[in-house]
């Protein structure tokens, strides 16, 4: 009963998440083995996100480890809170003030790509859009009505709705194509999806910073499972040898 209770916990907010758009999702292609996209991830995060999320069960000793990152590289231009590499990955911002401006705390980061999951990422963070109703100017395709600015703005440029007109059932209608910046950011298109990648497979390896390790382990479990099946079967072979005579 325990076990099917607990199933229902981590399945609810899933659900949930998944059922505040029906916008398709594009494909993360991360790569945890790629240390330059992780340290840019790493640079876009402590530049662009941490000023408002933090990620508090991270520590900045262990991501510059982790990611090929000196130690002396990283804290003077990657660390911007805490005294030491040992702290955590904390924002400045006071989490009381933050819940009077933004109507709650925005949320810890640490875990986020393993509750939402990379490609729900990926998308969320390429399709916001110019909406001058909503109290920052903006609005999200895959989270309508969502109560953070668009941070990444500076390198995207400013983000609208692209319509085409079609002609459906002998009507002719506005189709969705696309979110088309303005070309004034830093990043044209093709490098603004590359940075967000770069950013997403860097919260991918928050989320499980020893995934890699776990995963060369369990390879070399299931090769010793092998080779012990291999002998127990010929042991057990010759056991049965014995007996049959």
């Amino acid at each position: 009963m325990k076990k099917l209770l607990l199933a229902i916990a981590l399945l609810v907010p899933s659900l949930a998440f998944a059922a505040g758009s029906l916008h398709p999702l594009d494909k993360a292609d991360y790569d945890l083995t790629d240390q330059a996209s992780l340290q840019n991830g790493a640079r876009i995060f402590m530049n662009y996100c941490l000023g408002c999320h933090q990620q508090q069960y991270q520590r900045y000793s262990r991501t510059f480890a982790d990611l090929g990152i000196p130690t002396d590289l990283g804290t003077e231009y990657l660390q911007f809170t805490g005294e030491k590499p040992t702290d955590y990955i904390t924002s400045p911002m006071p989490q009381a003030d933050a819940a009077v401006w933004f109507g709650a705390p925005p949320p810890d980061l640490t875990l986020v790509a393993r509750v939402r999951g990379a490609d729900w990422l990926y998308t969320y963070l390429r399709t916001f859009y110019v909406d001058d109703s909503k109290t920052f100017g903006v609005n999200n395709l895959v989270f309508p009505n969502v109560g953070m600015p668009h941070v990444l703005q500076e390198l995207q440029g400013t983000p609208r709705i692209s319509y085409e007109e079609a002609m459906v059932d002998g009507e002719m209608v506005e189709r969705y194509v696309g979110i088309v910046a303005d070309g004034n950011g830093e990043l044209n298109a093709e490098e603004y999806d590359k940075a967000i990648l770069d950013l997403v497979n860097y919260l991918e390896y928050t989320g499980e910073p020893s995934r890699l390790e776990s995963e060369a382990l369990g390879k070399g479990v299931l090769i010793f499972i092998f080779i012990f099946f291999v002998f127990a079967y010929l042991l057990k072979k010759d056991y049965w040898r014995g007996i049959k005579k």
